[in-house]
């Protein structure tokens, strides 16, 4: 082979490996905090209008059925960036921070090549806002932070108040280290992700925000008062911290309050959630403003997603943690033309973890996947191929002292029936009812058919479906670890962790 041959045989493969190269999407990831799946204009909600998240499903992929697999903060997020679930990656409640030798998906990109940033809520760890492996940029605050004016930590060199709506000030400190990444090497892609506050109580919206709905009637949602067939405690809870008749995070002063006239404080805490979602959605607007004007938009994968739902008076419950829908479903909305591109929009309607997210964003990077996770690449759902995909799924939690309002849950979730059990912790029989939904037939689950004899068979299979979901991710049901279900408290949570 002659000297020039091989040259031109090297030239070719460097312009192919540059061309890959420069194929590669920029990744912005919002992750917001406790936004329910149908919070969204686009998924049909009746008050919330959200032109600028609206688009993204407009021109690209949307999930009609992403769902989290412990509805709960930390043990969510960890989720995400490990595709693992709580069991494997050891965040199982909201006080563990991320495990610095574990494995993560913004590990894997900055490894190929990528600069990653995070800014806004981590929400992992507490009491620590130092900045963790993985990220070249990382700012973030202490605990949950606030609407107004929270105080950051820049990459761990400085703490200051930054003046300000939260929702607004992490959106400008993203796009300006979006502008430095152009600035440093517009061939280098970059992943940030974006940890949104909203809509995570208490809820304050922006000043402009904060009469939009005033005159919204807003009740208490009919399942509310169809408790007879749900277990005991349910309708133990509905006077807690977590129910619709307690404090409803501080909205009402005089508790519990079971009248009609209850009602008034309960639509101004539903008000006020929606409104700090309309400036998350401004937020989606200015970012893909900033990408287009980048002309940078068409080569970033952009992810709009929450970390876990959230009971909006469902049951007589607020916040999450169970495993009925409201609870377990989430948001999730991917705008990326490189996969897009042939089909236009797409809406996926299997279902879809957050398990799945970071094998996802590595796929499409290029970037070496992790081994041995519990989710998968979505991509193959686009092609509509769906012929491996799962038909159902492993939801639990583990009961919490510091917030004592929901029992042990495992459930699993197929296709068309949700089984849901309360194991003690102890190895005895469960003490509370078990719960089966027609979710095909029933998606509010207002009938439990546990107990209607024609479903005994229903009931005997989603058992061993049970069985078999844990066993998938890697849980020996004879040693599935949990703490003791020590009841249904009254007490109100420790005021420095609500």
């Amino acid at each position: 082979m002659s000297r020039f041959v091989v040259i031109g045989l090297l030239f070719t493969l460097t312009l192919a490996v540059q061309a890959t190269a420069a194929e590669r999407p920029n990744i912005v990831l919002m992750l917001c905090d406790d936004i329910r799946w149908n919070a969204l204009s686009c998924a049909g909600h009746p008050h919330l209008k959200t032109p600028n998240i609206d688009r993204l499903a407009d021109e690209g992929i949307y999930f009609e059925n992403m769902f989290c697999t412990t509805s709960l903060c930390s043990p969510s997020r960890a989720t995400i960036l490990s595709g693992l679930y709580a069991h494997q990656h050891g965040v199982t409640n909201n006080f563990t921070d991320y495990p610095a030798n574990l494995d993560s998906f913004p590990r894997r990109l900055q490894q190929s090549g990528y600069r990653t940033g995070y800014i806004g809520k981590w929400h992992m760890g507490e009491k620590s806002d130092e900045p963790r492996p993985g990220f070249d940029h990382f700012v973030t605050h202490k605990g949950q932070g606030k609407y107004f004016d929270t105080e950051f930590n820049f990459n761990g060199k400085e703490r200051r108040v930054v003046p300000g709506y939260y929702t607004t000030v992490v959106t400008d400190m993203a796009i300006e280290w979006m502008k430095q990444q152009q600035t440093d090497d517009e061939d280098q892609p970059f992943m940030l992700m974006i940890g949104q506050k909203a809509p995570h109580s208490f809820y304050f919206p922006e000043p402009k925000y904060e009469h939009v709905f005033d005159d919204v009637e807003v009740n208490y949602p009919h399942s509310s008062f169809k408790l007879d067939d749900k277990p005991e405690w349910i309708q133990k809870r509905l006077r807690t911290w977590h129910g619709i008749y307690g404090p409803i995070f501080d909205w009402r002063k005089e508790f519990p309050d079971d009248k009609a006239s209850g009602v008034i404080d309960f639509a101004r805490m539903v008000r006020a959630y929606w409104g700090t979602i309309l400036s998350v959605d401004d937020s989606v607007g200015h970012l893909l403003a900033f990408l287009e004007q980048q002309e940078a938009l068409d080569n970033t994968m952009f992810i709009f997603m929450g970390d876990n739902g959230l009971l909006e008076g469902e049951h007589g419950m607020v916040d999450k943690r169970t495993a009925h829908e409201a609870s377990i479903r989430v948001p999730m909305i991917i705008r990326y033309p490189g996969w897009t591109k042939w089909s236009g929009p797409v809406r996926v309607q299997q279902q879809v973890l957050t398990t799945d997210v970071a094998p996802t964003i590595l796929d499409a990077a290029g970037a070496e996947a992790m081994n041995d996770l519990h989710g998968a690449s979505v991509k193959p759902l686009i092609a509509g191929d769906d012929q491996k995909w799962r038909r159902e799924w492993l939801y639990y939690y583990n009961y919490e002292k510091q917030f004592p309002y929901t029992p042990n849950v495992r459930a699993v979730r197929g296709d068309r029936f949700k089984y849901i059990r309360y194991p003690h912790g102890d190895g005895s029989d469960d003490r509370h009812m078990a719960e089966l939904y027609d979710i095909e037939n029933d998606p509010e689950e207002s009938t439990n058919l546990i107990n209607d004899p024609e479903y005994a068979s229903t009931v005997a299979e989603m058992q061993q479906r049970l069985i078999k979901s844990m066993q998938a991710v890697g849980i020996d049901p004879a040693k599935d670890e949990m703490p003791i279900d020590a009841g249904i408290g009254t007490k109100l949570p420790d005021k420095a962790i609500r």
